[in-house]
């Protein structure tokens, strides 16, 4: 449910993505390239086009101001740099849902504790998040996890997701989302039911290190001043006159 691309800051393209997922027998996948969702389509009508065993879900990892937040289900582009509230909303209102990555962890930009209080002080579903990731195999991922358990037992209380958070070919299908189904549609309505079990495996200090530099290149330097770019930098339309 989280996995990126080159076309965003990771190391393999779609086509690379889409065969390692069904060679790990994945039913559903999602690609969410951070605040692009074009490889999310590429992908999705390459799987359409080989007759795919594996249905691919559009999706963004949506930068907000208190941390990254995933949009899965949605047709269209989100908004970076808004506020978490109001970019939850946005994905509501697109038809989507939203799951926290990563939470809490101080290693990556994650949407944080007391944001996620403040969030269900409100008792609102429509700025509420639909799900919480609480396997992801990377370290960043790891590092609050016991906590981010924790705070969905007891406050929370959305559906657990997994995802493998992975950046490169070799590591779709380390960490997943279980639920009864097959199909995109029956892990929505999983989800919605908070029927839905995280689980996956650990990544090895080789597999954090494998094409790491480069990656972290693309992730801290090309790719936010690629999205800032192509956000803002478009020429203005034409006035009507």
């Amino acid at each position: 449910m989280q996995l990126h691309t080159d076309l965003g800051d990771g190391l393999s393209p779609p086509e690379a993505i889409l065969d390692a997922a069904e060679h790990a027998s994945l039913d559903v996948i999602a690609i969410t390239d951070h605040d692009d969702i074009r490889a999310s389509f590429l992908t999705r009508d390459l799987a359409a086009k080989r007759g795919s065993a594996v249905e691919v879900i559009a999706g963004i990892e949506v930068t907000t101001r208190s941390g990254h937040l995933l949009a899965l289900f949605v047709e269209d582009e989100i908004p970076m740099l808004r506020p978490l509230d109001e970019t939850i909303l946005r994905v509501h209102e697109l038809g989507g849902i939203a799951v926290v990555p990563h939470p809490l962890s101080y290693l990556t930009f994650s949407v944080g504790e007391r944001s996620l209080r403040d969030l269900a002080e409100r008792g609102d579903d429509t700025f509420f998040v639909d799900g919480i990731e609480l396997r992801n195999p990377s370290y960043a991922g790891r590092v609050r996890a016991a906590r981010a358990e924790w705070l969905n037992a007891h406050v929370l209380r959305v559906a657990q997701t997994g995802s493998s958070d992975a950046h490169h070919a070799a590591l779709v299908g380390t960490a997943w989302t279980q639920f009864e189904g097959t199909t995109a549609a029956q892990l929505r309505a999983a989800i919605a039911a908070r029927a839905t079990v995280a689980a996956g495996r650990r990544w090895t200090l080789r597999e954090h290190l494998d094409g790491a530099l480069r990656q972290q290149w693309r992730s801290m330097l090309r790719d936010p001043a690629k999205r800032v770019w192509r956000r803002y930098a478009r020429p203005a339309p034409a006035r009507k006159r």
